[in-house]
This record gives structure tokens, C-alpha cells and sequence, in this order.
């Protein structure tokens, strides 16, 4: 694939991963309650911490849109993914707790994270392989 056209692609889905995070992060702060209901019991605070991560994936989603910024807000993706991939474990382990949602929904959203962290952590890179630009230092 020539460097134009992984460029494009590359920037093409950078918009797609910003948007989707903004998009989540909204739907934490419109609907708090869903999130809520998920939240493992060893968590305190449940609500504020469905308020600190909507926030959260609001600001990354956006600073991703920004180039000059996106490699920060990959990094922050990546860590604000891992740290929720044990509540997502939590519910996939305690499906009784959460019948609203099917069972195997549960156990997709595990590996779908990882596909969430990899995507991002294309962007967590920096300039280089993928953009078009030169990654030899003279």
C-alpha cells in the first residue's frame, strides 16, 4: 500500500476511534445509571467513577482527533482501557449480576479491549511507520 494511502487510512481511523471514545464517553454522562448497575461491588464511589471515565474518554477522544496530540491520547486510551478490562472481567465472571446483557456480550467485550488497546496503540507510536514520513534519524 503506498505511504499516501496508509497515511490517509491511518488519519481516516484515528477519526473513527476519537468520535467512537467521544460517543462512549457521552453515553456515560447521559445515562449514568446503565454504568452504574455494571460496576463491580469492590469499586467505590460508583458514580463518580462512571462521571471521572465518560470525562475521561470525552478528552482522549478529542485529543486524538489532533495529530500533534494523538500519541498522548493513545497512551491514555491504552491505560484507561487496561484499567477498566477488570471490571469487564468481573461481569463476564458474574453473568447473574447482569442479565440485561447477553452472556457472550460479556466475554466478547475481553478480547474486543485488546482490539481497542492495539488500535490505539497505532497512534500511541508517534510519527513513523504509516504516516508517510521518515523514520531514519540522521
Amino acid at each position: 500500500m503506498p505511504a499516501t494511502s496508509l497515511r490517509r487510512t491511518k488519519t481516516g481511523s484515528r477519526y473513527v476511534l476519537g468520535v467512537l471514545f467521544i460517543l462512549a464517553g457521552a453515553n456515560h454522562l447521559r445515562n449514568p445509571a446503565l454504568y452504574v448497575a455494571i460496576m463491580p461491588p469492590y469499586l467505590p464511589w460508583h458514580l463518580a467513577l462512571v462521571y471521572i471515565s465518560g470525562a475521561a474518554q470525552i478528552t482522549l477522544g478529542a485529543l486524538l482527533l489532533w495529530r500533534r496530540w494523538s500519541a498522548v491520547a493513545a497512551w491514555g486510551m491504552i491505560a484507561l482501557l487496561a484499567a477498566i478490562f477488570p471490571a469487564n472481567l468481573h461481569m463476564a465472571l458474574h453473568p447473574e449480576r447482569y442479565r440485561s446483557v447477553p452472556e457472550f456480550a460479556l466475554w466478547l467485550r475481553l478480547p474486543l479491549q485488546g482490539v481497542l488497546m492495539l488500535w490505539a496503540w497505532w497512534y500511541a507510536r508517534g510519527k513513523g511507520a504509516g504516516d508517510g514520513e521518515c523514520t531514519s534519524r540522521r
